[in-house]
């Protein structure tokens, strides 16, 4: 046999194993491009015209193999044979359509029963009540002129606003470099998602600032995100915080233009402060107070969760760090004014996630009037409301313990990361971007571009052996395209740091960490109204690189979901 068509017969044997595996099934369930097609059209073209009959029966393929029957003999030019897989495997690719994914799925990370969940806890903040984007511009608009009345930073700040799709949630930010950046599970940073103040950087600055795109452990944020004791970078975890990564850029990008000399390690404490500032001085919280239609959005889905959660008796509580008279006007608004009698335990200005951690502070009772009252408190009573506190003393008072008690929350350190390793609490993460996310997800263009990145990897991953410069040269081309294609995948989800889930292939750091302190994660509260409270969490068993999975797939989308959609399940 001809080197080629060795190449060939060896690549049609590593295909039918990437069928079994799934790479091309978990995009093309229900289409024709299958295991039989793919082995009798690819031996088709590597074996010579004698197998070539079995394509032309293919519709739509007549033209395709014409050309390649035409001169597949065995001196057939290596070149044109390997673009002729390629074409066919391309064509074959551009016609396919997929189930989609429901955005309003819960997914499971870990394997969760709602019949051993016997009591609620939330958070308030994006758990409970939901901001629209007028918050995220209000912010913004506060702390920039926080650094200009009190921090003296030059008036020509004012024109710059909010850019409302600059910036994604989980990003890393250097505050010695001044740089944003998006960072995988595995420390490498993804090129391409590199800014400095508004502008992209570009790959080669990046690598030579670094030494390559890898982020030493040491240098990494703290395991709250936090930028201390040594680490210089920074995570952005907190939905609140998108405000504050496209102030620190605006701030950048107007001393760069002007050619101002500045500390980064200032300007980062600075708009820290002023971000600070806006939520302790109460600036917000008085703001949203005075128009909360204009803010909150929602709220009739949150109500529902709870009347149903209390409606089946279920114990429920609320831990938040905002403070009660912000609380009280958001939950009236919600639910009404007798929103605390849904709640066993109500507890403000919590101080999460030093709360989970400080055995210190001690429960401090709070009239409704905001009065703070000195006496020690006993036991944890409905109706009344608590500040600070620690989980220790609530664990003590409360005696609800272990996987018994699910709690809520939209921050993955400082909401549940604590709870699901130091006290085996069950933990559900509230990620509203996951909705826009999977939208995107569904179009055709999307899953059309991930279909044929994944077939031509497959391609790329077997011809690379092969050494024949004729095979050498048409890989090269393939390799091209695919790294042409690597920033569509980005920049289809946001133009500067793509999505949320993931660099171009790996999980991003916020996702790995995501999957490790969640056990099941939602775009919002509302998803739990789609589940009886007898439901099971199965989290689907993705195969381990040196697994093949000898089991049916879960979802027919095949995009990782963890049950049947919403619709195919009891409502209650």
């Amino acid at each position: 046999m001809a080197p080629l068509s060795r190449s060939l017969s060896s690549l049609v044997k590593h295909t039918e194993c990437l069928w079994r595996v799934g790479v091309f099934r978990s995009f093309l369930p229900d289409h024709p491009f299958r295991s039989g097609w793919w082995k009798r059209n690819f031996r088709a073209i590597s074996c010579g015209g004698a197998g070539v009959q079995p394509l032309l029966q293919q519709r739509g393929a007549k033209n395709c193999v014409a050309s390649v029957s035409s001169s597949s003999s065995e001196g057939q030019d290596a070149t044109e044979r390997l673009w002729s897989v390629y074409s066919e495997t391309k064509r074959q690719t551009e016609v396919i359509s997929t189930s989609a994914v429901d955005p309003d799925t819960i997914f499971a990370n870990n394997e969760m029963s709602l019949r051993d969940i016997e009591i609620y806890g939330f958070d308030y903040d994006y758990t409970l009540a939901f901001y629209s984007s007028h918050l995220h511009t209000l912010i913004f608009d506060i702390a920039r002129d926080i650094l200009i009345n009190d921090h003296r930073y030059p008036e020509g700040l004012r024109k710059y606003e909010y850019i409302p799709d600059f910036a994604v949630r989980g990003l890393h930010y250097d505050v010695q470099k001044a740089l944003l950046m998006k960072i995988d599970a595995f420390h490498y940073i993804q090129l391409g998602t590199v800014y400095r103040g508004l502008h992209r950087v570009p790959d080669e600055e990046v690598i030579a600032m670094y030494e390559g795109s890898h982020v030493p452990l040491e240098i990494m944020s703290d395991f709250y995100g936090k930028s201390t004791h040594g680490h210089t970078m920074k995570q952005f975890m907190d939905i609140f915080s998108l405000p504050e990564m496209t102030l620190l850029s605006c701030v950048n990008d107007f001393f760069m233009r002007h050619n101002i000399d500045y500390e980064p390690v200032h300007l980062y404490k600075d708009v820290k402060e002023a971000i600070r500032d806006v939520h302790v001085k109460g600036i917000m919280y008085r703001a949203v107070e005075a128009d909360i239609g204009k803010y909150i959005c929602y709220g009739e889905q949150s109500h529902a969760v709870l009347k149903k959660l209390s409606t089946h008796g279920k114990k429920m509580f609320l831990i938040t760090n905002s403070p009660f008279d912000f609380v009280d006007r958001g939950m009236s608004y919600i639910v009404g004014k007798d929103w605390r009698d849904l709640f066993d335990v109500v507890i403000v200005q919590a101080d999460k996630p030093s709360f989970f951690n400080d055995r210190r502070k001690p429960f401090r009772r709070v009239t409704d009037k905001g009065v703070l009252l000195w006496d020690r408190i006993h036991r944890l009573e409905k109706g009344e409301i608590y500040k600070q506190g620690n989980l220790y003393e609530f664990l003590r008072l409360t005696g609800w313990r272990g996987s018994k008690v699910l709690y809520f929350g939209d921050h993955i350190y400082s909401d549940l990361a604590d709870l699901t390793l130091k006290h085996g609490w069950r933990t559900g993460a509230i990620i509203p971007e996951l909705r826009k996310e999977i939208k995107i997800m569904n179009t055709p263009q999307y899953v059309h571009m991930m279909t044929w990145l994944q077939a031509l990897t497959v391609l790329i991953e077997q011809m690379q052996a092969h050494r024949d410069p004729e095979t050498q040269a048409v890989v090269e081309e393939w390799i091209k395209e695919r790294e042409a294609m690597k920033p569509q995948t980005k920049d289809i989800f946001n133009a500067q740091f793509g999505s949320l889930f993931r660099t171009y292939h790996n999980p991003t750091y916020f996702s790995r960490r995501l999957s490790r302190f969640a056990d099941i994660y939602m775009a919002s509260i509302s998803c739990m109204l789609n589940y009886d409270l007898q439901h099971t969490f199965f989290p689907r068993r993705t195969p381990l690189q040196h697994e093949a999975p000898f089991w049916p797939e879960q979802n027919s989308s095949g995009f990782g979901v963890s049950s049947s959609s919403p619709q195919d399940r009891s409502r209650v």
